[in-house]
C-alpha cells in the first residue's frame, strides 16, 4: 500500500514538473513571437538614428570570447510573460554588429593576418602580431567601440600620417590570458591593446574607430641553437685545422671543400626553416657566409704564383717568422749580411768557369789565355823548364777537344747554379707559405672568434630583461 501511494505520488509529481515546464516554453514562445514578428535584424537598434550603439570587445588568445552591446528592441517586462527574464535567440536572427578582424588576409575563422615577419635575429628574434578589430559599416557616430574591463587605460595624443592629433586609449594587458596554455617555442612579452579613432580616405561617413590588439612573441631559442648554431660554429672553428696541414699534401684542399659543403647545407637548411623575405638577412647566414668567404679565400690561395719582392722578402723571411714564434730551416738560416756570399758566389763561378751564357770564341780565346797565364806563373815558381810546359800547355789549350770540353764544364755550371737558386727561391716560396700559414691562422682564430661572438651578441635578446607573462588563471 505504501509503495503503491509513493508512485502515485511521484507520477503526478512528473506530470505537474511537464506541465509547468510547457507553460514556461509557451510564455518564452510568446515572447520570442512578440519580440520577432517585427523585428529587422538589418536594422541597427538605436533609440533614435543618430544614437550610437555601444559595442564592448574583450579578446582572449584562444577566440573573441565577449562582444558586448545593448539592443533596445529586444526589451520585455519578465511579468508579462510569466517570469521569463533570458531568451536565447539564434544570432542568425538579430543584429550583430559587424566587428571583424580588419587585416585578416583569408576571411575564415581559422585566421591569417597579414603582418611584417622580421628574420633579421633569427633564431633570437621577435615578432609583433597585431590584429585590427573594427567595423566597416558604421562610423564612430553609430557604433562605439570600447574596451571591455579595461583596468589602467591611458590616453594621449599622437601626430597621424597626415599631421593631425589623433586620441588613443592603451590599455597595458588588453588581451586576456585566462585560457592561455605556454607555448614550447614562444614567450608572450606584451598584450597591450590599443583603441584608435581613423578616417578612411575618401570616406564621408566620418571616423572609424579600430581597437588595435597589439601581441609582442619572443622565440625561445634553445631548439635553434642547439640544432643550428652550435654545429655551424664547430664547422667553422674546423677551418683552423686546414692551416695545419702541410700545402704539398691534397688534404688540405679536400678539407677546405668538405667544410665548404658541410657550411653550404646548413645555409640551405637555413633557408627552409626562415620565410621567404627579402629585406633582411637572418644573423645565422651572415654567419654562415661570412665563414664561407674565409673557406674559399684559403681553398684559391697559391703563395707561389707571384715573384717575390725585396719588400714581401724582408717581410716575410725575417720580420714575421720572428714575431710569430718561427724557427727558419738549417738550409735557410741566412742573415741579411751573408747575403753578400751570393755574390761572392756567383764571382767565383765567373772566375773558375766564366759566364753561364753561351761564350764567343774571342771570349773562349780570353778565358784560356788567363787559364794559361796562371798555370804558366805556377809551373815558372815550381820548375825550372817553364818554357817547355807553356808549350804543352799551348797546345792543349788550343786543341779542339780542350775548347769543346771547356764549354761543356760551363754550360754544367750555368744549369748548376740556376737549379741552386730555383731551389733556393723555391724552398723560401715554402717558408713563406709556412708563414701565411701561422700568420692567417692566428687571423681567423681571432677572426672567427670575434667574429662569432660580434654576430651573435648583436641580437637585441640577450640585452632584453623583460620577463615572460604568464598565464593568470581565473577562479
Amino acid at each position: 500500500m505504501f509503495v503503491h501511494k509513493y508512485l502515485c505520488y511521484v507520477f503526478l509529481n512528473i506530470i505537474f514538473d511537464h506541465q509547468q515546464q510547457w507553460m514556461v516554453n509557451e510564455d518564452a514562445k510568446r515572447l520570442f513571437d512578440d519580440l520577432m514578428i517585427s523585428y529587422n535584424r538589418h536594422r541597427r537598434p538605436a533609440a533614435s538614428p543618430h544614437e550610437a550603439v555601444d559595442v564592448q570587445l574583450r579578446l582572449r588568445l584562444s577566440q573573441i570570447i565577449d562582444v558586448s552591446w545593448t539592443d533596445r528592441k529586444l526589451a520585455w517586462d519578465p511579468d508579462d510573460y510569466g517570469g521569463v527574464s533570458v531568451l536565447y535567440v539564434p544570432y542568425e536572427m538579430i543584429w550583430v554588429p559587424d566587428i571583424v578582424l580588419i587585416n585578416n588576409a583569408k576571411g575564415t575563422f581559422n585566421i591569417t593576418i597579414d603582418t611584417k615577419i622580421d628574420i633579421q635575429w633569427f633564431p633570437f628574434d621577435e615578432q609583433n602580431c597585431l590584429l585590427k578589430f573594427g567595423s566597416w559599416t558604421y562610423p564612430s557616430g553609430l557604433l562605439h567601440l570600447s574596451l571591455m574591463d579595461a583596468v589602467n587605460e591611458t590616453q594621449m595624443e599622437v601626430t597621424n600620417e597626415r599631421g593631425e592629433l589623433e586620441l588613443l586609449a592603451l590599455v597595458e594587458d588588453g588581451i586576456d590570458l585566462d585560457d592561455y596554455y605556454p607555448s614550447v617555442e614562444w614567450d608572450i612579452m606584451s598584450t597591450q591593446a590599443t583603441k584608435r579613432s581613423k578616417h578612411f580616405f575618401g570616406s564621408k561617413n566620418g571616423i572609424y574607430e579600430e581597437i588595435d590588439f597589439n601581441l609582442a612573441l619572443r622565440r625561445k631559442p634553445l631548439f635553434y641553437t642547439v640544432n643550428l648554431v652550435f654545429p655551424c660554429v664547430g664547422i667553422s672553428f674546423l677551418t683552423v685545422l686546414v692551416f695545419y696541414l702541410p700545402s704539398e699534401s691534397g688534404e688540405k684542399v679536400s678539407l677546405s671543400i668538405n667544410i665548404l659543403v658541410a657550411l653550404t647545407m646548413f645555409f640551405l637548411l637555413l633557408i627552409e626553416i626562415i620565410p621567404a623575405n627579402s629585406t633582411t638577412l637572418p644573423f645565422v647566414g651572415k654567419y654562415l657566409l661570412f665563414t664561407m668567404i674565409f673557406a674559399l679565400q684559403f681553398h684559391f690561395r697559391k703563395p707561389t704564383t707571384h715573384q717575390m719582392g725585396k719588400t714581401v722578402r724582408r717581410l716575410f723571411l725575417n720580420i714575421l717568422p720572428r714575431l710569430l714564434c718561427m724557427r727558419r730551416p738549417l738550409f735557410m738560416r741566412r742573415r741579411a749580411v751573408d747575403r753578400t756570399s751570393e755574390r761572392a758566389k756567383l764571382r767565383y763561378y765567373d772566375r773558375k768557369f766564366g759566364q753561364c751564357s753561351p761564350i764567343s770564341g774571342s771570349s773562349a780565346e780570353r778565358q784560356r789565355q788567363q787559364q794559361h797565364g796562371k798555370l804558366a806563373n805556377r809551373a815558372n815558381a815550381k820548375s825550372a823548364d817553364a818554357e817547355l810546359l807553356n808549350e804543352k800547355l799551348a797546345k792543349l789549350y788550343s786543341s779542339p777537344q780542350a775548347i769543346k770540353s771547356f764549354e761543356n764544364l760551363c754550360f754544367i755550371a750555368a744549369l748548376l747554379r740556376k737549379k741552386d737558386m730555383d731551389t733556393k727561391q723555391d724552398q723560401e716560396w715554402k717558408f713563406v707559405a709556412m708563414v701565411f700559414d701561422r700568420l692567417f691562422l692566428i687571423i681567423f682564430s681571432f677572426a672567427c672568434l670575434f667574429g662569432t661572438c660580434w654576430i651573435l651578441f648583436q641580437a637585441p635578446t640577450f640585452y632584453d630583461t623583460r620577463q615572460p607573462k604568464q598565464p593568470m588563471m581565473s577562479l
